[in-house]
């Protein structure tokens, strides 16, 4: 939508997501909706929602990272959440003009196609950028997630390695970087098996527990992670010490800045 239709709507939505917060305080927590038809304007309003009660961050369209050339768009987002200690989550979807979706309906399997096999090699893109690129060493106090464990990246990576040992042996193998990348992911609709190949790839201290609302992935989610070859210590970790320590770095750093104020 054009910034004289998206910004009020933007500001009307996060001002709402805000008042629920401070409603329930300790509760809830809410990513900011921005304008993403002009960035500028969308880095002021995610500086204003920052100071809103409960607004930890802001929710991004994947294909604004699919290639280090994309995300240098993202420059003053990540600046804001790099200064304010917060979360940018990165979900599958659009920047404004993209074709989205890019299989069509008239398409065979058209849902498989688009809610799994192109979602996740498009994650897996973002992934690459963030992970594999230099694009997030400016930002080391902005917190980053990608839902859907990323892509297919935990099935991925051997054949990455491998590749990497081909073609570029003097290169660090992908599989040590991605472990090093400090991006988080959740293990939103996925089963036991690619939560423990997850665990294996990323460390069980990078994973949140995402389920995309109740009736889609809490019963689901939960049996996934019941069931996963992980150890105790890594499924607490994933249903809840690993969120509780993002928010709590969105805290502090509110906490500095009213102090530096």
């Amino acid at each position: 939508m054009p910034l004289d239709e998206s910004e009020p709507l933007c500001r009307t939505i996060n001002d709402g997501l805000s008042a629920i917060c401070e409603k329930y305080p300790g509760r809830f927590a809410a990513y900011a909706a921005l304008p993403l038809t002009d960035i500028s304007a969308a880095a002021a309003e995610l500086e204003r929602a920052l100071a809103l009660p409960g607004m930890i961050g802001a929710q991004m369209p994947g294909n604004y990272f699919l290639t280090r050339k994309d995300a240098e768009a993202m420059r003053p987002l990540l600046e804001a959440a790099n200064r304010h200690r917060a979360a940018l989550f990165i979900h599958h979807g659009p920047r404004p003009g993209d074709a989205f979706p890019k299989v069509t309906s008239e398409v065979d399997n058209a849902r498989r196609r688009n809610g799994t096999l192109d979602m996740q090699a498009s994650l897996s893109s973002v992934m690459v950028t963030l992970c594999l690129t230099e694009i997030l060493a400016d930002y080391p106090d902005a917190m980053i997630q990608v839902h859907n464990l990323g892509g297919n990246l935990p099935y991925e990576v051997e054949r990455m390695d491998h590749r990497c040992l081909l073609d570029t042996p003097n290169e660090e193998l992908p599989s040590s970087r991605f472990r090093r990348a400090k991006v988080y992911v959740d293990c939103n609709s996925f089963g036991p098996r690619a939560i423990e190949a997850a665990v294996s790839l990323y460390g069980a201290e990078r994973i949140v527990c995402g389920t995309d609302g109740t009736e889609f992935g809490c019963d689901w989610t939960r049996k996934a992670l019941a069931e996963a070859q992980i150890g105790e210590e890594a499924r607490e970790q994933i249903l809840h010490r690993n969120a509780a320590a993002m928010l709590a770095r969105v805290d502090k750093g509110r906490q500095g800045e009213r102090a530096a104020a």
